[in-house]
């Protein structure tokens, strides 16, 4: 290998120079330096990938963290040669475990994790996405593509040390005339109380196939524990608007609510509210407090010390840059509280409770490129303020 880098180096000579040394990059990425600045658990470079991206974690019910992304083989672009990968840690995040995978199919793409835990039982549901590798999102919504953006299933009882062989549910969670389509990504949840209490709720998006490519964001559900999915409600609407990428929580009063990232919105995201547990939706509203590069984003809802609270993760700025956590003590009416977490290159994220005193975070970051990794960082909730 250093004898074919040294080969590379001779050859890259004026004017070619420029070509060879993108060619070298995407072979040899730079590694930026770990831990002293971000502390990685996926680095670009590294455990046979040029790139990881699209985190999501959760807790499985003994207490360990599993953290999901995709491992992109070749590049960081979003198709081609991707593979779905995890790491363990089993002392909240301090240190991780080796590179395991879940999900590999040759050279197609295989991702969008979106995890969800049976409090009940501890099975770990894992929603996911796959799609020919030499077919891009554009071919897909043109109706050019080889095949289509299809939906899978994996589960594990064992706390994710072992995976079932991925199940495809495209045909009950995918309406015909829709293209691409994403499964989060992150985590999904348990419904706690109520009417609708137990049934798993992920939140996914789709574009239709064709002219005017109209996207939107919606969920899939199901109340068997997991075993079956079916495809629930889309948000209504709004002229001009396309949300796509959204994450779901449950509020105070059993209540959903959807957070959804959207272009052509002054940087900022929408909202929207289910009271039957996903199956409708109401009105998009401005989420005008949350400015938004148009990225994915986090919502987490939990329990801190008997009160309901509302976490909410992105990059806060109109770049993306500014990983920050916010807090809501009132469902989302004010997010009043917040903890800029990195202030560099920032991505996508995924959050989880790890006890009444911190909420951990799973982000891509980096002093060049917010893919330079994906990093866990741990949050006192006293620093959220």
């Amino acid at each position: 290998m250093k004898y074919m880098q040294k080969l590379l180096a001779l050859v890259c000579i004026a004017p070619m120079a420029l070509a060879c040394n993108n060619d070298q990059e995407k072979i040899f990425p730079k590694i930026e330096p770990p831990s002293s600045v971000l502390p990685y658990v996926f680095q670009q470079g590294t455990e046979g990938y040029s790139c990881f991206r699209i985190p999501a974690i959760v807790m499985t019910n003994n207490g360990q963290l599993l953290a999901f992304a995709e491992g992109r083989k070749n590049d960081c672009s979003d198709e081609g040669d991707i593979d779905l990968v995890m790491k363990r840690s089993l002392d909240s995040g301090k240190t991780w475990s080796k590179l395991q995978l879940v999900w590999s199919d040759a050279d197609n793409t295989c991702g969008n994790p979106a995890p969800v835990v049976d409090r009940n039982t501890g099975t770990i549901r894992l929603l996911m996405t796959w799609n020919f590798g030499h077919d891009d999102i554009g071919k897909i919504n043109a109706g050019t593509s080889k095949d289509t953006r299809r939906v899978y299933l994996t589960s594990s009882t064992d706390n994710g040390n072992t995976w079932d062989a991925p199940k495809e549910i495209t045909s009950t969670v995918k309406a015909p005339g829709w293209g691409w389509y994403a499964t989060g990504p992150c985590h999904g949840i348990q419904i706690t109380q109520g009417a609708y209490k137990n049934r798993m709720v992920v939140p996914c998006d789709y574009m239709e196939v064709g002219a005017g490519r109209r996207g939107n964001s919606h969920v899939i559900y199901s109340d068997d524990a997991g075993a079956s999915w079916k495809l629930g409600g889309k948000v209504p609407q709004l002229s001009g608007l396309n949300p796509n990428e959204s994450t779901v929580a449950e509020l105070s009063d059993g209540r959903l609510m959807l957070n959804m990232r959207v272009g052509g919105n002054d940087y900022k995201r929408l909202a929207s509210i289910s009271s039957d547990g996903g199956l409708t939706w109401g009105a998009a509203y401005d989420e005008a407090a949350l400015t938004d590069p148009v990225c994915q984003g986090s919502l987490l809802s939990a329990m801190v010390k008997g009160s309901h609270r509302l976490f909410f993760s992105n990059p806060g700025a109109t770049t993306r840059t500014n990983m920050t956590v916010r807090m809501s003590g009132d469902d989302g009416a004010k997010w009043d509280k917040k903890n800029v977490v990195f202030e560099g290159p920032s991505g996508y994220s995924d959050l989880v409770m790890l006890d009444d005193m911190k909420i951990g975070l799973l982000f891509e970051g980096g002093l060049a490129k917010y893919f330079n990794g994906i990093a866990f960082r741990t949050i006192a909730l006293s620093n959220i303020k």
